[in-house]
């Protein structure tokens, strides 16, 4: 799984949210254009760990190779599912359970895809955020939550997301982006990078959303410049649940979401899934 012949498409979807039955049947259509494309799957598959060995052991069943990033639900310890680890414990369970259905996470060698537009390294990361992506008029965390008290715009992580061994979200986000930082580092520096994170790498994806007190919860600050610093060719991301093409500096940021089925029939449909490389030839991609 180290590498395919040339040929085949470079994938990406986030935010499957399979624990809706509509999301699901989609899943169940998802079907490659031929046996070298690959996939990247950058978070939000489901809350359980049924659901989402479900959702990657049926993907990676039809793709050569499934690359896979968590979201914010996976980390989610919901009442009603039988694993009930919490923070980095859910975590490194939930690397276990790709690794045993042959799934590449943020842990294991990053691989390098040689199709069309290749070679690059794919970069999947797990990073979370720390509440810097802070709305206009507010100067601190607490105020920033105040305000989306206030608003009524409060993320459930605040209730499911537990940090565990951290002391807080902030913490925990900390020690992945230094983690990381290294990692990406020893990358070869004659290639480019795809870089997956489920959360946006810059602010600016967040300032089109109708309720601006959520970007709390949408990234961090530290990450504005990881497309330049780590020689992105492409950023894919998820969680915004707006899918669309942006470009910074020159590089093409893919916010690639299924989304939730009112979301997605309001827009016609599933969007289904984007293209890295080749890249579309319409005016999106």
């Amino acid at each position: 799984m180290s590498s395919p012949p040339d040929g085949g498409t470079l994938f990406a979807v986030s935010d499957l949210h399979i624990g809706h039955q509509e999301n699901r049947r989609v899943v169940e259509r998802l079907r490659p254009e031929s046996e070298q494309d690959w996939l990247i799957v950058a978070g939000d598959v489901s809350e359980r760990f049924e659901e989402i060995e479900w959702a990657l052991r049926t993907l990676r069943e039809r793709f050569a190779t499934v690359v896979w990033a968590p979201g914010n639900h996976e980390l989610w310890t919901p009442p009603d599912d039988p694993v009930q680890l919490r923070g980095d414990h859910r975590y490194r369970a939930l690397v276990e359970l790709c690794r045993r259905i042959d799934v590449l996470t943020p842990e294991d060698p990053y691989p390098v895809w040689r199709g069309a537009g290749g070679p690059v390294v794919i970069a999947p990361l797990f990073l979370l955020y720390d509440y810097t992506f802070r709305p206009r008029g507010t100067a601190t965390k607490a105020e920033a939550l105040a305000a989306a008290h206030a608003a009524g715009v409060v993320c459930t992580d605040e209730m499911l997301l537990h940090p565990d061994p951290f002391p807080d979200r902030e913490s925990w986000c900390a020690a992945r982006v230094a983690q990381t930082e290294r990692r990406l580092a020893q990358c070869d520096p004659e290639l480019s990078t795809v870089l997956v994170n489920h959360f946006p790498l810059r602010r600016e994806p967040t300032l089109i959303l109708r309720h601006p007190e959520f970007a709390l919860w949408c990234g961090t600050e530290r990450t504005d410049d990881w497309h330049l610093r780590h020689r992105a060719a492409a950023v894919v991301y998820g969680h915004l649940h707006i899918p669309r093409t942006s470009w910074a500096d020159g590089v093409r940021f893919l916010e690639v979401s299924l989304g939730y089925p009112r979301e997605w029939a309001s827009r016609g449909g599933p969007s289904g899934l984007r293209p890295v490389f080749p890249r579309q030839r319409t005016g999106q991609g």
